[in-house]
């Protein structure tokens, strides 16, 4: 039978953004499963969806599955028979190919002998199959939350209100919810509401175009952005580009229109963020800059339709209005009130019911901010700016603006401080000690701000491990993981060279006078052991992962030493490490039974690959110590990668484990000198492939 295209769209009340992203990211792969489960061929798997669909599109189904024949191997021979009966297992197995156990045969296996059996199929109308396949798929799309509807007994993002199943030009009979497939969908609900019907499913995309409904995702993202740009243009101004809100309004709309709407200029008095995060929390609107940069009192809306746009835009800004109105009352009362007079309502605010207060808190990162940049060296300039930061870091978290807008925590701090006549270098702190947000955010700017950084996150991380709050599977509800990333890329980009070991102390310190589970050694075990798994991942993004596990094999309690000695690994091609894993594979393992002290050289009548490492070990231990001390560990590994060659042949040409108990021991302290040497910069045994 000839391929056919297949399409199966589910139409149902409005879904939320988050819900239709993740099921046309997740639609793909289900497919696929089902199909390659059935074996049936196919050629391109498309999700596509908007609020009021979801639709999925392959190209190229087979018409039929091939036939099945295939070699099965079943349970060992000493499981399917007792006293030369079959028991249960080889009955079932017999079952399972649809065979008599006389059928079965006996083979034998690495594992021994068992029993084979040839499993025949005829393979089956795809038509046949799909009703069942795509009644799985529906039920299998994943929602954040699922609800049910009337008195059926599924659960789904939100109602079905029609089902559209073709293969080909033919309908494939499904029910769901009452719900049976035909042809017909629907389009636009303001611009085109009728129903459409759908000849074949290679027409689908087409149909609902010129239905004003962009089902591919792709194309109305394009649509959207030219629409935004064009709407920017004709408001003379320039798009503040955003990525949450082009993705967020992606999926509120099925054919994206965008209308202009506008603010009085009195409030432009409040910061940018202010009404930028007034706009996009609340509203989901784009902002505007004019050509010198500057925020325009204009917005942009993504609306679902073209109909009546002026009656839109006044109800959009009769609200916008009324939120900035909001804001500004707030931003106003709020710089009634000196920043650093609001410290003390912080003793009002818990922070976790066994770790005290918020003000207890600060406190602490107001200390900790200090040590850290004392014993990084930095100028008293830039430990003076942490500290006052860090004192004022937490201000605004009592202010009315973040307490309306949790979002603005940092932001509105800075601001009021700039307003109230602190340095700029102290308001940058108060603003970026929470950067980064998230996995793409960037780190903190200055090296004051970074210091906060750090130590608001150390003292999360030391206190919640210390009372046993530790993040189990996905939940984290401290988010402690992203605050350790938070950590380690802050200390790698600017350079922090601090130790973790010494830094979790130092937390641990400042906690005086709050009952911990653990004391400061288990603590800091178990929290190094955590502050790897990050570690690996961070260094993962940026090198090779065979480098990574080996540098961070020879230690990883300073992270920036430990980037050095991974940038030097890596600079080593692909295949010197692999060659160079292999041999000291093997060193590392004879080294573990080696004996103390030094090795002895060996005989004059030695073999000559033997004489050939002893003299480049000697030439290399000379200088080992002195690049490792140095720091210099690219000049040491390309030494180390001169030996590797040298050392594969002395395995080719020479025994270790010789009968003559004195050149045996030699040969095993030089395996281990060659490998302690080597192993201060990287556990050169873990490149091996």
């Amino acid at each position: 039978m000839s391929s056919r295209d297949l399409l199966l769209e589910i139409g149902c009340e409005e879904l939320p953004s988050s819900f239709v992203e993740a099921a046309v990211a997740a639609l793909p792969e289900l497919a696929k499963k089902r199909l390659d489960g059935l074996r049936i061929g196919y050629g391109e798997v498309r999700a596509l969806g908007t609020p009021r669909r979801l639709a999925l599109l392959v190209t190229g189904v087979a018409g039929q599955q091939p036939d099945l024949n295939e070699e099965v191997t079943g349970p060992p021979v000493k499981a399917a028979f007792k006293d030369g009966k079959p028991t249960r297992a080889a009955e079932a197995f017999a079952d399972k190919l649809g065979v008599p156990v006389a059928e079965l045969r006996r083979v034998d296996t690495p594992k021994g002998e068992y029993l084979s059996g040839t499993r025949k199929e005829t393979g089956r109308a795809t038509r046949e199959l799909l009703p069942a396949l795509l009644v799985e798929i529906i039920r299998e799309i994943p929602f954040r939350k699922s609800m049910r509807w009337a008195d059926f007994d599924f659960a789904f993002g939100r109602p079905i209100q029609w089902l559209v199943a073709l293969f080909g030009e033919e309908v494939v009979p499904i029910e769901i919810a009452s719900k049976k497939s035909g042809r017909e969908t629907y389009g636009h609900r303001f611009l085109a509401p009728g129903a459409a019907p759908i000849t074949k499913a290679a027409e689908y995309v087409d149909v609902m175009r010129r239905a004003h409904v962009l089902v591919d995702p792709v194309e109305r993202r394009a649509a959207l952005r030219a629409a935004l740009d064009r709407a920017a243009r004709e408001a003379n101004g320039v798009l503040i580009e955003d990525e949450f809100l082009m993705d967020e309004n992606l999926s509120l709309v099925e054919e994206p229109h965008v209308v202009v709407g506008s603010f009085e200029q009195a409030f432009l008095e409040l910061p940018e963020h202010v009404i930028l995060e007034v706009a996009k929390g609340h509203q989901r609107y784009f902002g505007l800059r004019a050509a010198d940069g500057k925020l325009l009192p204009k917005y942009l809306a993504v609306v679902n339709t073209a109909l009546e746009p002026t009656l839109i835009v006044k109800g959009n800004d009769r609200v916008m209005r009324a939120r900035l109105a909001d804001a500004q009352f707030f931003y106003r009362e709020d710089l009634r009130v000196p920043l650093a007079d609001r410290r003390a309502k912080l003793a009002g605010v818990v922070f976790q019911k066994r770790l005290g207060t918020v003000l207890e808190k600060a406190e602490r990162i107001e200390k900790l901010a200090v040590v850290l940049g004392e014993k990084l060296g930095k100028p008293a300039s830039t430990i003076e700016a942490a500290r006052r930061g860090a004192h004022l870091a937490k201000c605004d978290l009592v202010s009315y603006m973040v307490g309306e807008f949790p979002e603005l925590q940092g932001e509105m701090g800075a601001a009021y401080a700039l307003a109230q006549g602190e340095k700029a270098e102290v308001a940058e702190v108060i603003r970026d000690h929470y950067k980064p947000k998230g996995a793409q955010d960037d780190t903190a700017d200055s090296d004051a701000a970074a210091l906060v950084a750090i130590a608001d996150r150390l003292d999360t991380v030391v206190a919640c491990f210390g009372i046993g709050l530790v993040p189990t599977g996905t939940a984290d509800p401290f988010g402690l993981r992203r605050a350790v990333l938070g950590v380690l890329r802050t200390m790698l980009d600017r350079d922090f060279d601090l130790s973790l070991t010494a830094m979790i102390e130092l937390a641990h310190a400042a906690l005086t006078g709050k009952k911990l589970d653990l004391a400061l050694p288990a603590l800091t075990a178990r929290l190094l052991e955590f502050i790897s798994e990050r570690l690996r991942g961070v260094l993962s993004d940026k090198w090779p992962g065979d480098a990574v596990r080996a540098a961070i094999g020879a230690g990883y309690d300073r992270p920036l030493d430990l980037r050095r000695r991974l940038v030097a690994l890596a600079d080593l091609d692909e295949t010197t490490r692999s060659q160079v894993g292999e041999v000291f594979k093997r060193a590392t393992n004879i080294a573990e039974k080696a004996g103390a002290g030094e090795p002895a050289p060996p005989a004059a009548d030695a073999h000559k690959s033997e004489m050939a490492l002893f003299e480049a070990y000697r030439r290399f231990a000379t200088r080992a110590d002195d690049l490792s001390t140095k720091g210099d560990y690219a000049t040491l590994l390309q030494e180390v990668a001169t030996i590797a060659p040298v050392m594969h042949q002395y395995f080719v040409d020479v025994f270790v484990m010789c009968d003559d108990i004195a050149i045996r021991d030699s040969r095993l302290r030089l395996m281990r000198s060659i490998a302690d040497r080597c192993a201060r910069v990287a556990r050169l045994e873990l490149l091996a492939s």
